[in-house]
């Protein structure tokens, strides 16, 4: 029995240097076969077929596939011009709020400024923050909310501009307001959707911007987005 044990202990000293190799491939071998079956996380692409036909355009309702943000020009809080071009090569987060609501547009606001904190050195993102009362919101009054809230010039637009511009946007790209009868007489009927979009200017996410766990939910589905684009 003796003779053996040495037997065993003289031939796993001569091999430990393969059985150790061995042991490497392995779990290399196995941690490949797992990334491989493991499915790569992806955000949908959202159509307006696929909304609630509240919150979209009649005349986009039917539509199924090739849904983007249609091209806008508004002005910032600092009186600047923002296009499209100013978010070339950007995944942004959009909504749309007025500076004097006194109900959740605080509570998207505070929201939007955490994601601001969040994504603070992240280059790759930006926020965009559209005015349903651009009568009311100026470009002074949108600069003095700024301010108030800790708005990032670089990172996050306030806008304001041609409510007719506004409200098409709204109902029929980023399809997040709600469509009232007499629209002249009472504006927009904002809602508090976060709207995330990639770099193609698709949809690819919806939140509650006055609840902190879907905008723990928006920030994970940034860091999707960033590794599949």
């Amino acid at each position: 029995m003796q003779i053996f044990v040495v037997h065993m202990i003289q031939f796993f000293a001569k091999y430990k240097f393969f059985g150790i190799v061995l042991a490497i491939l392995s779990v290399i071998i196995i941690f490949s076969i797992y990334s491989v079956l493991k499915p790569t996380p992806r955000l949908d692409i959202h159509q307006p077929a696929g909304f609630n036909a509240e919150l979209v355009d009649s005349t986009i309702q039917h539509v199924k596939k090739y849904h983007k943000i249609a091209d806008f020009n508004l002005t910032n809080q600092n009186g600047i011009s923002i296009t499209q071009d100013t978010y070339k090569d950007k995944i942004y987060v959009a909504d749309f709020f007025f500076t004097t609501c006194q109900t959740i547009c605080p509570i998207m606001t505070d929201n939007m400024g955490y994601i601001q904190e969040k994504l603070k050195n992240d280059r790759e993102i930006m926020l965009l923050s559209h005015s349903v009362t651009p009568e009311i919101d100026s470009v002074p009054q949108l600069k003095r909310y700024a301010l108030e809230k800790g708005v990032d010039d670089q990172k996050w637009n306030l806008v304001t501009g041609d409510r007719k511009q506004i409200y098409t946007l709204a109902r029929k790209s980023y399809l997040a307001v709600k469509d009232y009868p007499d629209i002249e007489q009472y504006g927009m009927i904002h809602t508090e959707n976060f709207v995330l979009v990639d770099k193609k200017k698709r949809i690819r996410g919806i939140y509650d911007g006055t609840n902190l766990e879907e905008i723990e939910s928006l920030l994970k589905d940034i860091e999707i987005l960033k590794k599949e684009q």
